[in-house]
């Protein structure tokens, strides 16, 4: 069993990998044997990621990449083609929590919503799309998208964020759904309260009541999960949503988060 958990040999290609939960996934795999490709906005953050993978004695790239533009996502998989010779493994990690005010359905502008859907959500379609045809003629590959808890639930005023990790998850079940078939599987990962560098602290410490296990999650928690699916050893998973979130869903879809508009009285 722990031989099929073994990445050795094999080529992951992660957005979003330079930081926070993209990062820990990083460090897992290569730790596991992968050979990485590290795509972003940001040179800096997934040069020093690439650098830590080729510490650990494996091969990475870091390639700045807009994974909402899909002319930079050709380039990404064909540099990576070019360097690596295949794919063995998309993680669809890129995702943006934008740090404004809450805002009501009016306030929120065309370019607001287009921003929030294209890097949420297009960004795995985009990029599903630009590697599914080379994983279908080698006969497997895998595909992991990063959906969030609020993928399953609703925020309030959780609009872009909400529906574009939502869409996500219906992603996965129709690329399972289409391809599983030629040996292309998908997973989805759906993230709980995981604080991290880059994200906002606020309003963490007050939704641990609603956690069965009492507690945010911890970034490399992560890690172990991202293994797994990119191995061997879930070779007929196929469509199903893993979520990593100390039981918040356990409950339900409504109460992480939650509190009334008006307080409620006996």
């Amino acid at each position: 069993m722990l031989e099929k958990l073994n990445l050795d040999g094999k080529v992951v290609v992660i957005t979003g990998g330079g930081t926070g939960l993209g990062r820990e996934m990083v460090r897992h795999m290569a730790r596991a044997g992968a050979d990485i490709v590290i795509a972003a906005r940001r040179l800096g953050p997934i040069e020093e990621a690439a650098e830590e993978v080729r510490s650990m004695g494996r091969r990475s790239l870091a390639l700045p990449t807009d994974a909402t533009d899909t002319k930079q996502i050709a380039a990404l998989f064909e540099q990576t083609i070019r360097e690596f010779g295949k794919v063995d493994v998309l993680i669809n990690n890129a995702g943006i929590v934008r740090g404004q005010r809450r805002k009501q359905l009016w306030e929120i502008t065309d370019e607001e919503w287009r921003v929030g859907i294209d890097v949420n959500m297009s960004s795995a379609f985009y990029c599903s799309r630009a590697i599914i045809k080379h994983m279908v003629d080698r006969g497997k590959g895998r595909i992991v998208n990063v959906s969030s808890g609020f993928g399953l639930r609703a925020g309030r005023d959780n609009y872009m964020y909400g529906c574009g990790k939502a869409a996500v998850v219906q992603l996965t079940r129709i690329l399972a759904f289409s391809y599983g078939a030629a040996g292309v599987t998908s997973t989805c990962i759906v993230p709980g309260v995981i604080p991290t560098e880059s994200s906002t602290q606020t309003g963490f410490g007050a939704r641990n009541e609603f956690i069965p296990l009492g507690r945010a999650g911890i970034p490399n928690e992560i890690g172990p999960l991202a293994v797994f699916l990119a191995s061997d050893a879930c070779e007929y998973m196929n469509g199903e949503i893993f979520a990593i979130d100390g039981g918040a869903l356990a409950a339900g879809a409504s109460p992480t988060g939650y509190a009334p508009v008006i307080p409620l009285k006996e």
